[in-house]
């Protein structure tokens, strides 16, 4: 997991200016959400303590009411409006009746107001760009980048998804650039002179062909089964043996099928009585990606499975694996 500073390290500089932006692109279900808000988390910590918990922003004889790291959901039905109303509502902010731009000028006002250094722009690839509705989208994105706030957009296919069409690779830095074009579209900052940029970080799957590759995924494994409470339980339930190839192979090494499938072989073997994760148990289980909740298919949320094993009678416990 990256640093706090690497996330928003564009907040410990005090000098007024446009904050590089940070994309985090991945399939779905592998931890993009779970991964960002972790390391903002962080930062959020460390900018408080910094702070001493005030908004050191804060115009004297108002209420502090001090927000470092805003995380918005994309609705799935997204466009601007939308999205910046989803932001609003983060901060509990009345938006009825408001057109694009006064929604525009709330978000940054907002923004302001409450200390805002990050904010954290999920499923962000639900804006679809082929809607009418949509095609002012590049001007919102580049318009949130100049309110002393870092942005953080979380999506699938970032590339694939059209919404860094016309992007181009600075081939200094290996970052994203968004060229300027004055005048365009509704942004509020778009006759400014800066090119904005973003920095791509992608999680994928966890390989599985070299010793470093079986190492970090066993490592992932080892955080898991700490927190796995059964009676029965020994070292290296998950970890020892053919277990950890075999969950890869039933995974694909896409950390949120692993939960899923430990998830229903815990509540299995509670159920069974067995008190323990075997193969044989795990056999018995095919993933299912149906009850995930909030995902949105059209936008790429759900992974596509491994075949799966065909379920068979109750396992017995009885597996010597």
């Amino acid at each position: 997991m990256p640093e706090p500073r690497s996330l928003v390290r564009g907040q410990f500089k005090q000098a007024p200016a446009t904050r590089r932006g940070l994309i985090i692109n991945g399939g779905g279900c592998q931890g993009k959400t779970e991964t960002a808000c972790a390391v903002a988390a962080a930062f959020e910590d460390s900018w408080l303590e910094l702070h001493d918990h005030l908004n050191p922003d804060a115009v004297p004889g108002t209420r502090d009411l001090h927000a470092p790291v805003a995380y918005v959901q994309t609705p799935i039905t997204a466009k601007p409006k939308s999205t910046c109303k989803a932001i609003l509502d983060f901060y509990g902010a009345d938006h009825k009746n408001m057109d694009l731009p006064a929604l525009i000028r709330a978000v940054r006002r907002h923004v302001h107001a409450h200390g805002t250094r990050a904010i954290l722009l999920d499923d962000i690839t639900r804006l679809k760009l082929h809607r009418l509705d949509d095609q002012d989208v590049f001007d919102l994105l580049k318009g949130f980048m100049d309110m002393s706030a870092t942005l953080v957009l979380i999506g699938v296919d970032m590339l694939g998804s059209g919404l860094l069409k016309g992007a181009v690779r600075d081939p200094r830095t290996g970052d994203w650039v968004l060229p300027n074009e004055p005048g365009a579209g509704i942004s509020e900052s778009a006759e400014t002179q800066h090119q904005r940029r973003f920095t791509m970080a992608h999680l994928g799957p966890f390989p599985y062909d070299s010793p470093e590759e079986m190492a970090a995924f066993v490592r992932h494994l080892q955080g898991i089964e700490k927190h796995l409470r059964f009676f029965d339980a020994a070292p290296g339930m998950l970890t020892g043996g053919d277990m950890p190839e075999y969950l890869h192979d039933r995974t694909g090494g896409v950390v949120g099928l692993l939960e899923c499938l430990v998830e229903d072989g815990v509540e299995a073997a509670i159920d069974s009585g067995d008190e323990k994760l075997t193969i044989g148990l795990l056999d018995q289980l095919a993933i299912s990606v149906e009850g995930l909740p909030h995902r949105d298919a059209t936008a790429g949320e759900v992974p596509e499975l491994p075949v799966q094993p065909d379920p068979g009678p109750a396992a017995t416990g009885t597996d010597p694996r």
